[in-house]
């Protein structure tokens, strides 16, 4: 009889973490001339009603999960979006600070109001692809590293076990171009309240998911 070699669902492998990073949901409005509230030299507004809704939809979504843990970072606004899931599985969130947004220097509570108006600096660091260009802001080879060094403790932690981490645009962004070793802002575009995973395994990272909003309706 000959033996036949059917194709089979992913498995991750052996020790391996899997990894939902989920960003958080929309925040307060940026309004030209008030500053959102600083925590650490970042600013940390908190969640807009658009953004519970998103993440009462995140934690229906994922009330279901056997997860191991549920990690938040320094920020407000993870911990706000994390709310949901946490009341329904009963799990103490845990804080990773290199999981914090980068860091925008000077241009902390405006950038999305820089970015808006196209402004030229915003231009540069878009094109070249290095938030150092903003005055003050961390530079992407900074970000990428702690990113990197969290992710790892997370991994270390959790071999084989599903945790999820609520995160933020810039962090998904760096760390599934660097799972995929592609350009730093090819992924700076994950949505409010998707659902994005890694499985990491023995320092390599393989993307398994990208801005499922398929829960957001």
């Amino acid at each position: 009889m000959t033996r036949e070699y059917r194709q089979r669902a992913y498995v991750p492998p052996k020790g391996a973490v899997d990894l939902l990073l989920i960003r958080h949901g929309e925040t307060q409005a940026a309004v030209p001339g008030k500053s959102f509230p600083m925590k650490d030299g970042h600013g940390d507004p908190a969640l807009h009603p658009n953004g519970e809704a998103q993440a009462r939809a995140v934690g229906e979504r994922l009330k279901g999960e056997r997860l191991a843990a549920i990690y938040v970072t320094t920020l407000q606004r993870t911990h706000q979006t994390a709310a949901p899931l946490v009341a329904h599985l009963g799990l103490e969130p845990v804080t990773e600070p290199d999981l914090r947004e980068v860091c925008l220097g000077d241009w902390d509570g405006e950038y999305r109001i820089r970015a808006a108006n196209n402004d030229p600096t915003f231009q540069r660091a878009r094109d070249g692809q290095e938030w150092g260009e903003i005055p003050g802001a961390e530079t992407t080879a900074a970000l990428h590293t702690r990113v990197r060094a969290g992710l790892m403790r997370i991994a270390e932690r959790h071999s084989d076990q599903r945790v999820a981490a609520f995160v933020h645009g810039g962090v998904i962004g760096a760390a599934v171009a660097m799972a995929c070793g592609a350009e730093p802002f090819a992924f700076n575009n994950a949505a409010n309240g998707s659902i994005n995973r890694l499985v990491i395994h023995g320092g390599r990272m393989t993307v398994m998911g990208f801005n499922d909003c398929a829960h957001l309706g």
